[in-house]
């Protein structure tokens, strides 16, 4: 592990003056300031003052096999020696670009034999909606461009991500294509109506969704962008069949299916990708980035269908090109480290340990309903979340000037934990190499610090 020395008081001061950070609360960072971490090990994080950390977050769902790995390390260095970038534009590629493609073909869903690569995610998304209309052009059905998503889903920070992803929060102050993309109701069985059984509120979300269609005109739609489970709108898993009954939907009104694997891609529910395996559906595209380098390096893949791949590769009268695409698309170090991560996932079993040890998570999880704050915990394998309450009984949320999910944050880094805060939630992803001694830790951790967050709101007079 580094020595390195660090002036805390230095970087904490620039980043608190110059740095902008991506969905900061600016006038707390302005006043507060970051934490500043230095360096990982493991499932393990440091700060620059030598304070260790379980990372309960892996970085933001991506460090799957963990920090510090000098394998990875060495093929950055190996593959930067031997060729650092250039271009993979039209009639050029590199060894590692060629390598990568069909490796995730290979591990992919096997009607997902195409593969375009980005910088992460929200591009992966981005290509992803544009190729939806390029295919409607090569058809012949150039009105089909509208897209159709989920209140509290995320799927990116480009404009037309932005505008797909449904999380009420991050709409204020910023404009969206409104014209283009519309959502539907979203699923999560712990704020519907008391009274509903799994099965009638898929029937809701299906009806709900087949509205939106007839709405909209079946013939105006491209495409429906969903998460396998919704990560940053609160972990919100559907009830059983829901996938394969949008699915169904779609494929009877010609509407595209994607499958937004950033999340769950690349082990976070213990396969490579989720769609097939675990929810049942054969998507038209699927969207990767965090989990496929660990996060060692930025790198998105849109996953492109036979089907639709066939009708894009025909020339056309107005154009034969695929006109989609970025500088760094293929970077030969991001697909080298994607190889890489890819081969030891495979080698150290990591894909089994998650099966094996995500069950006991959601179990160990589930502990903290004794709590007074605590409404529900829910979510599968390492993808989980805690969700608190003022009310178990009415559900009624505690007001937002309480804090309640950066109080118990800030709490838990006192203890050794980082997890994350998104309103009335706390998300836990840890890296997927960790053991159930760690989970034990990073959950008890948690439960002691709901516990003196609950202490703070009693004597602030939030809570009797």
């Amino acid at each position: 592990m580094s020595l390195k020395a660090y002036d805390t008081q230095q970087i904490w001061q620039q980043d608190r003056d110059h740095a902008i950070h991506p969905h900061a609360h600016l006038p707390t960072s302005e006043q507060e300031g970051c934490l500043i971490m230095a360096r990982g090990e493991g499932a393990y994080v440091y700060d620059t003052e030598g304070r260790k950390y379980l990372d309960g977050i892996a970085g933001l769902w991506c460090v799957n096999v963990g920090h510090g790995r000098a394998e990875i390390a060495q093929v950055m260095a190996d593959q930067a020696k031997e060729l650092g970038y250039f271009s993979s534009f039209t009639d050029i590629s590199n060894p590692p670009h060629a390598a990568l493609a069909r490796k995730i073909s290979e591990i992919a869903p096997e009607h997902l034999n195409h593969v375009h690569f980005s910088s992460g995610g929200s591009d992966a998304n981005e290509a992803i909606a544009r190729t939806m209309h390029h295919y409607f052009h090569r058809l012949g059905k150039p009105s089909k461009r509208l897209f159709i998503a989920r209140i509290h889903a995320y799927h990116g920070t480009t404009f037309l991500t932005a505008s797909l992803s449904g999380k009420p929060g991050e709409k204020g102050g910023f404009h969206f294509a409104n014209d283009w993309v519309h959502h539907v109701e979203f699923p999560g069985l712990y704020r519907a109506p008391r009274e509903m059984a799994p099965a009638e509120h898929l029937d809701q979300l299906a009806a709900d969704f087949e509205k939106k269609i007839h709405e909209l005109g079946a013939e105006n739609v491209a495409g429906f962008f969903a998460e396998p489970i919704m990560g940053a709108g609160g972990v919100l898993t559907a009830p059983d069949g829901y996938h394969r009954r949008m699915k169904e939907i779609c494929d009877a009104h010609e509407i595209l299916y994607a499958s937004d694997e950033v999340v769950t891609g690349f082990g976070r529910l213990g396969h490579f990708f989720a769609s097939g395996p675990v929810f049942g559906i054969e998507p038209d595209f699927i969207a990767a980035a965090k989990g496929l380098t660990s996060g060692y390096f930025p790198l998105g893949a849109s996953l492109i269908s036979d089907k639709v791949y066939d009708v894009i590769k025909q020339p056309t009268e107005d154009s034969s090109y695929y006109s989609q695409g970025w500088t760094y698309s293929g970077h030969p170090i991001g697909c080298a480290v994607a190889l890489e991560n890819i081969r030891i996932m495979e080698d150290e079993g990591i894909l089994e340990n998650v099966r094996e040890v995500g069950p006991y998570f959601e179990e160990k999880l589930a502990t903290l309903r004794d709590l007074r704050l605590v409404g529900d915990t829910r979510g599968s394998h390492f993808m989980t979340c805690v969700e608190y309450v003022a009310d178990k009984e009415s559900k009624a949320l505690l007001p937002e000037e309480a804090n309640i999910a950066r109080r118990i944050a800030d709490h838990g880094q006192k203890r050794g934990i980082i997890v994350r805060p998104i309103g009335q939630l706390n998300i836990l992803s840890p890296p997927l190499i960790v053991d159930r001694a760690q989970i034990d830790f990073l959950v008890d951790a948690l439960r002691e610090s709901a516990e003196a967050a609950t202490a703070d709101l009693v004597a602030e007079g939030y809570l009797d």
